[in-house]
């Protein structure tokens, strides 16, 4: 067996989730929220070492943030996807840099700065990018950036660029 087959049973039997087999040595997961930990963790057990990315999808119409996380097995070659997706107006989750340190730990203070969310456990969630940032996260799908670029870089009495006030 195969350590993808060894994945793909074991996977879906010890924690009842359907793992997807996207393209050869590519699986896919959507778990509950509730899992993450435990799942990180024995998929860390099983040689994914490498959090390689985590990404954040905002579906402003469902009032949901999809985190999507891409863990490597580089022995055997196999990349696992696992998505959850969290509520928008309280947009917390657990950090997973307890098991992957400070590659996750960079990761998700980047999606706390870009869009909001709070990752309980995280012992540094500091701006990385946006220091002086006091307004809406501004990758969330609800943050105005044309009015943002007309407040901060546009001068009304500026004949040239009066027209954007129109």
């Amino acid at each position: 067996m195969s350590k993808k087959e060894d994945i793909l049973s074991s996977f879906s039997s010890k924690f009842d989730v359907k793992v997807k087999t996207q393209r050869d040595r590519r699986l896919w997961a959507s778990i509950q929220k509730k899992d993450l930990l435990d799942i990180s963790a024995w998929l860390k057990e099983k040689g994914f070492t490498h959090l390689s990315s985590l990404s954040v999808t905002d579906w402003i119409d469902d009032g949901k943030y999809e985190l999507t996380y891409h863990l490597w097995s580089y022995t055997d070659n196999v990349l696992i996807t696992l998505k959850t997706k969290i509520s928008r107006k309280n947009p917390v989750i657990k950090s997973v840099s307890s098991i992957w340190g400070e590659n996750a730990q960079i990761h998700e203070r980047e999606m706390h700065e870009l869009f909001g969310v709070k990752f309980e456990g995280n012992s540094d969630l500091s701006p990385l990018f946006l220091e002086d940032w006091s307004g809406v996260p501004p990758f969330k799908k609800d943050f105005d950036w044309r009015e943002y670029v007309k407040e901060k870089f546009y001068d009304r009495n500026n004949e040239r660029e009066s027209g954007y006030y129109d």
